[in-house]
């Protein structure tokens, strides 16, 4: 086998690797990602308990499961305890997300009834 095939053989898997790892540090890990705005549907809300806090700490996590409306993939997002008492099942609005990471959620108002 010739030294220059493998050389671009090796090239391609680097230049692979680091493709792959920048993605996923972005995309799945939410590192330097951009801000974005769904529509979307709350589907559910769980308050989770923490079975280690220390005294002072919160003892409980907070998470909305949501679905991009009017059809999408469902997702995830921890949330803070004043979201998670505003936000009820089947409320619509759009959903403002950095990666992983919950920034807002703005309500859409239902005028029809």
């Amino acid at each position: 086998m010739p030294i220059t095939l493998l050389l671009c053989l090796l090239l391609l898997i680097i230049v692979s690797f680091i493709t792959y790892s920048s993605f996923h540090q972005k995309h799945t890990l939410g590192t330097n990602a951009k801000d974005q705005q769904v529509k979307v549907v709350v589907l559910d809300k769980q308050a989770v308990d923490i079975p280690d806090s220390q005294p002072g700490e919160e003892d409980q996590e907070y998470w909305i499961y949501v679905q991009k409306a009017p059809i999408g993939p469902k997702r995830e997002f921890k949330i803070g305890i004043h979201y998670y008492h505003a936000l009820n099942p089947g409320d619509k609005g759009v959903l403002t997300y950095r990666g992983t990471k919950f920034m807002h959620f703005a309500k859409t108002i239902n005028r029809d009834a």
